[in-house]
């Protein structure tokens, strides 16, 4: 099995070494209390997006001509990634391009006005256009918001679409059932570790953020980067060697190699050398650097603080008491961790 180069893994289980004090299952443990979004909690996420979903293609099935088409759910809670503190939801509309605005920046208050329409029952004021990129549907009972992102729609059989840049007016072809699909295949692959992995570098990657508000590490990054190691032979199944393996790999390569996928496009169709500080590249779009607009320093910032995790798990394994060996994940994943 291929593993990444460069990649260097510590083994409780090897016999010229003791046991490490914190373990696979105290890592396990402290995602299942404090990182994890309760599957009850995903459950009834879910049923609030899919009503909607349902009361829409009933609006749309009573008012031919209506100009959205349909509404995906989309984002972690549907990808099953999500963590304990998510405080909105991700769906997407997709619109027939022929009805929408000719303006970008009209685009959002015209589907909202549509969205309204759709859900006649809901306060007008509860579809709200406070972002230039998607409209909030806000539930009153559980204070969750729904953010609806539109998606030109012509038509396409596997729900390929455009996501418009309101200030640009730039285009990015999207397929939401493809994102979707392309996570589910590795999770598949790797039981519930593949989840539970990113579940664990997205909580890491909170606490910097947290720390330093400008640094750069978007959730679609961190999915891409475990689908990548997973692809390529790294072991999920034990959580501290996962990390380890996650951020050793973002310290050696220093993030300059190109990461891209095969599942809906040949290698061939990737573009030439962009000139980005980091190339990895959208699964279900060959045109689309997830991180085109990452800087040097952005890149830095993540290695760096990469290069802390890894050196903090390292410390953990030949620690010789419990406090230390906290101490050091805590470095990781935050003063809420307890071993």
């Amino acid at each position: 099995m291929a593993e990444i180069p460069g990649t260097q893994h510590y083994t409780g289980t090897d016999t010229t070494m003791r046991e490490p004090i914190i373990k696979h299952a105290d890592i396990r443990n402290f995602a299942e209390s404090r990182v994890n979004l309760p599957s009850e909690s995903a459950r009834r996420y879910r049923q609030q997006v899919n009503t909607l979903r349902e009361r829409l293609a009933k609006h749309i099935a009573d008012n031919p001509g209506f100009g959205l088409v349909k509404m995906l759910h989309a984002g972690s809670v549907a990808k099953g990634t999500a963590l304990r503190t998510i405080n909105d939801l991700d769906a997407a509309v997709y619109v027939k391009k022929d009805q929408t605005p000719g303006q970008e920046k009209d685009l959002v208050p015209w589907m909202a006005d549509r969205l309204r329409e759709a859900y006649p029952e809901k306060d007008p004021s509860d579809v709200t256009t406070d972002s230039p990129h998607c409209a909030k549907i806000h539930f009153r009972g559980s204070g969750l918001d729904v953010d609806v992102v539109p998606v030109l729609y012509e038509g396409d059989e596997n729900d390929y679409g455009y996501l418009v840049d309101k200030f640009t007016g730039a285009r990015l072809l999207t397929s939401v059932p493809r994102h979707l699909e392309f996570i589910r295949k590795r999770k598949a692959a790797n039981q519930t570790h593949f989840a539970q992995v990113v579940r664990l570098v997205k909580w890491w990657a909170n606490q910097r953020k947290a720390e330093n508000s400008a640094f750069k590490c978007k959730s679609f990054l961190q999915e891409l980067l475990v689908a990548h190691l997973a692809d390529c032979g790294t072991e999920l199944k034990d959580y501290p060697q996962a990390l380890e393996g996650f951020f050793t790999y973002v310290v050696k390569t220093g993030l300059e190699e190109r990461v891209a996928f095969t599942d809906y496009y040949p290698s061939s169709s990737l573009p030439g050398a962009t000139g980005d500080a980091i190339e990895v590249f959208d699964p279900v779009n060959a045109e689309n650097n997830v991180t085109d607009k990452y800087m040097w320093t952005d890149r830095g910032a993540l290695v760096e603080a990469a290069e802390e995790a890894a050196d903090a798990i390292r410390e953990a394994f030949y620690a010789t008491t419990k406090g230390r060996a906290v101490e050091s994940w805590q470095t990781i994943l935050g003063p809420s961790f307890r071993g």
